[in-house]
């Protein structure tokens, strides 16, 4: 058995490695002193090695910003090599928007160079729980060989509890608390004198949000407070730049409306999922990446939270 199972991690080794050839993060500058590197339009697997998320990091007089750290620690150590080939300024912080597995796996790399990690304090909410435990253990079955027993959590080394402004290298930073929306511990990171706004996952640009068990009220609350920013552009936790912020905080804003809508009207007249489902109309929504292995469970989790709501 342990040898079949060599040979399988072998294959699987082999497969992955000649799939990271076209996989490798590549950074590139969207404002001055901005980088960006964006993570496929996908489903998390071995094949993409969980490259489904973006990270930025800010080039400031003495030191490197990052936010976001990748899905695992490979992709983050080609992020870093990356970054040296941007500038040989050390990598000082890490600010994290959330801590889905996409954007945090791989925190283990950067925090060996010395990076501090900031993030939400509502974080501890989820270090705490099962539900970050049983992640991490699927994640080393479905992920493997990219994330495996060696990978961990990584805790931040500082917490925020509300709205903060950092001056970090000579570059201010705004960061702040926009959750609970897609997660409790949502960040945003806006750079006031180059008008970018971070936006982690609070915006999907070109796909289909994954909304799983989120306030989504609160998120458009959340896309509401963002709207009111003069944003040139929007980094957003996946898809590409946008140059076009109030369209695209609009799109996630108007299919998290049209979800609740939908939902709460089948909710209020006790009509079943499944008929409810079939008779929504998807037709502005359905050309966009992920629609169908994202949307149904979207539309479910939210029938679920409309149904606790009508109660």
């Amino acid at each position: 058995m342990k040898t079949l199972r060599l040979i399988a991690a072998t294959l699987l080794l082999l497969t992955a490695a000649g799939a990271a050839v076209a996989q490798r993060p590549q950074a590139a500058e969207v404002a001055p002193g901005v980088w960006l590197v964006q993570g496929e339009s996908a489903l998390g697997s071995s094949a993409n090695r969980n490259f489904i998320s973006n990270a930025a990091f800010v080039v400031t007089a003495d030191r490197v910003v990052v936010i976001d750290a990748l899905g695992s620690p490979v992709l983050a150590e080609e992020l870093l090599e990356e970054i040296r080939r941007v500038t040989p300024l050390p990598v000082r912080h890490v600010i994290v928007t959330h801590y889905h597995a996409d954007h945090v796996y791989g925190l283990q790399a950067l925090k060996a160079v010395g990076a501090e990690v900031i993030a939400h304090e509502r974080v501890d909410e989820y270090l705490q729980s099962d539900t970050a435990q049983l992640r991490l253990k699927a994640s080393r079955e479905e992920l493997f060989p990219w994330i495996d027993e060696n990978t961990r959590l990584v805790a931040p080394d500082r917490r925020l509890s509300g709205p903060v402004t950092l001056t970090l290298g000579g570059t201010r930073f705004e960061i702040g608390h926009a959750g609970p929306a897609h997660t409790p511990e949502d960040l945003v990171v806006w750079l006031p004198e180059r008008r970018v706004l971070l936006a982690g996952d609070i915006v999907f640009r070109g796909r289909i949000p994954f909304v799983g068990l989120a306030d989504s009220g609160a998120w458009v609350q959340a896309l509401d407070r963002l709207l009111a920013y003069d944003a040139r552009l929007i980094v957003p936790g996946h898809g590409p730049v946008s140059s076009s912020a109030q369209a695209d905080l609009q799109l996630t804003r108007d299919y998290l409306v049209h979800l609740r809508h939908s939902m709460a009207r089948a909710a209020q007249e006790l009509e079943p999922f499944e008929e409810a489902y079939a008779k929504t109309d998807w037709s502005r929504f359905e050309a966009l990446p992920l629609f169908r292995a994202a949307n149904r469970i979207n539309a479910y989790n939210t029938y679920l939270l409309m149904e606790r709501t009508a109660k």
